[in-house]
């Protein structure tokens, strides 16, 4: 296939991604129930990315991303479709993205060579150590009988974390890092609206608030794992 048509298709294929995102944090963020038609674009605005890697992915441990974009996806249908066994198969989903991201990471650092933890690093790891510790006083008592599943997912994001600070330093290290700080902090902010907060304005600033932090954390994940691929622009 022509190298500008591949290009064409790649443009298109993240705009539709991108309207998908917007037209859901429009129109069904903030509803309680998302229906079938809330279902579709929520989970169409990542499909869409995890098809766009799987179609530039190199091999090796780069699978793992596009491995991850549809884990998500299919956490966000879950999701959005409602109820308790939907949400545990949701969380179920997540949780493995996390773990494909953390293992392509880990995958990546090891071919790269490891190049140590600064004295800055160091201290956003020790913060988000610190978080995750916190979430048995702030969150853990508030999950009820979803108490294991949330503390093994809590466990889970934390490892994807922790992978992508041990990155080694290349071009597409800052981008991939706040795709996935962005990626924890919607996660922070979901667990405030499920099982923390009450107030309806509040929960509806925190729906208004997650969705564009998730949807640009996997964008960002997707567009530094590429530059660590040597997929980027240039």
């Amino acid at each position: 296939m022509p190298d500008k048509l591949v290009e064409t298709l790649a443009l298109a294929t993240a705009f539709l991604s991108l309207a998908s995102a917007l037209a859901y944090w429009l129109a069904f963020a903030t509803r309680e129930v998302k229906g079938m038609a809330g279902a579709v674009v929520k989970t169409a605005s990542t499909a869409l990315m995890a098809g766009l890697a799987l179609a530039m992915s190199p091999g090796g441990w780069f699978w793992l991303i596009p491995l991850g974009l549809a884990l998500g996806a299919l956490g966000d249908l879950f999701l959005a479709l409602g109820g308790v066994r939907r949400f545990l198969a949701g969380v179920a989903a997540f949780g493995l993205g996390h773990l494909a991201y953390a293992g392509g990471f880990l995958w990546r650092s090891g071919e790269i060579g490891p190049d140590g933890v600064s004295l800055p690093e160091g201290m956003v790891l020790a913060g988000l150590l610190a978080l995750l510790g916190s979430t048995e006083v702030w969150l853990a008592p508030r999950t009820g009988a979803l108490r294991q599943p949330v503390r093994g997912y809590v466990g889970l994001i934390g490892l994807m974390g922790v992978s992508a600070l041990f990155l080694p330093a290349h071009p597409g290290q800052g981008v991939l890092r706040l795709g996935a700080g962005l990626f924890i902090l919607s996660d922070l902010m979901l667990a405030l609206q499920l099982f923390v907060v009450t107030a309806p304005a509040t929960r509806r600033a925190l729906a208004l608030a997650l969705w564009p932090a998730y949807w640009a954390g996997q964008a960002l994940i997707l567009r530094g794992a590429l530059d660590y691929a040597g997929l980027g622009p240039g």
